[in-house]
Parts: structure tokens; sequence; C-alpha cells
């Protein structure tokens, strides 16, 4: 079973994560954060990943460094998780639609982190008490220590939770497919170097 345990204490936050890649969507997330949990609960019920965190966070001064540390132990359990990547798809992408949302995502888990995020939010600048900007924080945090190229686009769309909602269950659709075994090259690394990450 493909799974790992990262955990994170600095100054600003305290986390323990659990991450079973090849799982049934279910999510135990106590983050601090309520719409932060709900876009995590998504993103492992559409990626079929298996996720506990708990994270005691400065939320006192605000979200950035919970949202950020999140990411980033995320990001460093996925990359755990998948050791060497042998066998897997490798690549995944789906345009995903909520309501009046359309969402593109494609995913390369390559060894090389990049973040192509084209975004722009054209309703409010807050989700609950989730600052927008921080999705991007986030992101940028897990494909650095994931090792993962993501690109997110926004095709249509004009509401901020849809938008956000959207962008969570396409990653974890997209990765769902990339972490995925091919039968057809079972064991092999796919890359003509020999590795990924």
């Amino acid at each position: 079973m493909r799974r790992s345990d990262v955990t994170r204490k600095t100054y600003e936050t305290e986390i323990a994560l659990q991450l079973i890649l090849d799982g049934t969507g279910k999510s135990g997330v106590d983050s601090g954060i309520g719409f932060l949990d709900h876009m995590l609960a998504n993103f492992a019920r559409h990626g079929s990943f298996d996720i506990n965190l708990r994270c005691k966070g400065d939320l006192r001064v605000d979200n950035h460094h919970t949202v950020e540390d999140i990411g980033i132990c995320l990001g460093e359990a996925f990359a755990k998780a998948l050791g060497v990547a042998r066998g897997i798809q490798r690549y995944g992408d789906v345009i995903l639609p909520m309501d009046e949302t359309l969402v593109m995502c494609a995913v390369d888990i390559s060894g090389r982190s990049h973040l192509g995020f084209d975004l722009p939010m054209p309703g409010s600048c807050r989700a609950g008490t989730f600052d927008t900007e921080l999705l991007e924080e986030f992101l940028l945090g897990f494909v650095r220590n994931a090792g993962i190229t993501v690109h997110l686009r926004l095709l249509s769309g004009k509401n901020t939770h849809h938008i956000i909602e959207a962008c969570f269950k396409a990653l974890g659709r997209a990765l769902r497919q990339a972490v995925s075994i091919d039968e057809d090259r079972s064991g092999e690394i796919p890359s003509t170097k020999g590795r990924l990450l």
C-alpha cells in the first residue's frame, strides 16, 4: 500500500498528516479553517485518497502560515508515498464543471515542480475566512514539495467558492489518474531518463 506519514513543527504550525494514495476517499481534516477542511475533503473524495490531517496554526495572526504549511506537508506526503513512482501513469488531466464554473487541470509527476496558475478570482477576495490569494500559496507549497507539475486554468466562472472548489476537485481527479498504476507497463519508470522523482 502506498502511504506516508508527515509531521511538521515550527513556531507557526504543528501538523500531522497521513496519506494513503490507494484509498477510498475518506478524510478526517481539522486545519482550524473550515473552508480549507471542506476543500481538502473534496480533494480526497475526488482523488480517492485517504487523508487524515491535524493542524494547530497561528490563526490569531492570519491563515497564511497554516495554509502554506499544509500544502508543504501534503506535497511531502505525496512524494514519500510515491517513492520512485514505478509503474504509474504519470500524467492526468480533467476539465471539471461546477455550476457556472469550468476549470482545467493537468498534472505531470515529473520530479520537476512547476505551477501554471491562471485563476482570476472575479468575486469576493474571501471564501469564509479563507483569503482567495492563499489558494496559490497552498498549491506552490504542494508542487514544490511533491515534485509535480500542475497547470490550473479557469475557463469560465464567477463564483469564488465554486472556482476554488472546482480546483480542488479537478486536482484530485487529475492526480488520481496520474498516480494510478499502468497495468501495461507495470514496474517501469515512465521516463526515458530511468527515474522521475
